[in-house]
């Protein structure tokens, strides 16, 4: 997982192509002027999917993985905790589902307060926990720039 500041995405460009892709998507845009939705960066391989939501307590919070995609989860305004660990340290409680890329498990990891302007990037072996409330629940509005691996 790599957490930090939207200015210095530059410094994960080397990381790849469709990396840098992702991560200049969200340097270039203007994301007061993008709703809610799916966006095509390059085609199925990089795209940007923008919510608004409020965050929960960890109570209602799930541990979850992906194989096919690299998550870059990027906070506009608000801000969650996003918890992070590795599936050596979790059980497997919904088996991987294909169709939606994602298999939910219980265990324990630590958390990153992530705010605006933050990003953090997690790899299909960095299991995680988005949408978490930092204090009581807030609105978030963030954007999930989805990677394939």
């Amino acid at each position: 997982m790599i957490f930090d500041q939207i200015e210095n995405a530059h410094l994960y460009f080397p990381l790849g192509e469709k990396i840098r892709q992702g991560l200049s998507y969200l340097i270039e845009t203007d994301f007061s002027k993008i709703s809610k939705g799916k966006y095509p960066i390059d085609g199925d391989d990089v795209f940007a999917l923008v919510d608004q939501y409020n965050s929960k307590p960890l109570s209602a919070g799930k541990w979850e993985a992906h194989k096919r995609y690299i998550d870059i989860q990027y906070v506009i305004n608000g801000v969650e905790n996003i918890g992070f660990g590795k599936i050596k340290d979790m059980k497997i409680i919904e088996e991987y589902n294909t169709e939606k890329d994602i298999m939910f498990l219980e265990g324990k990891g630590n958390f990153v307060k992530v705010k605006e302007g933050h990003f953090v990037i997690l790899f299909p072996d960095d299991i995680h926990m988005p949408g978490i409330s930092v204090d009581d629940p807030a609105t978030v509005k963030k954007v999930v720039i989805k990677v394939k691996f």
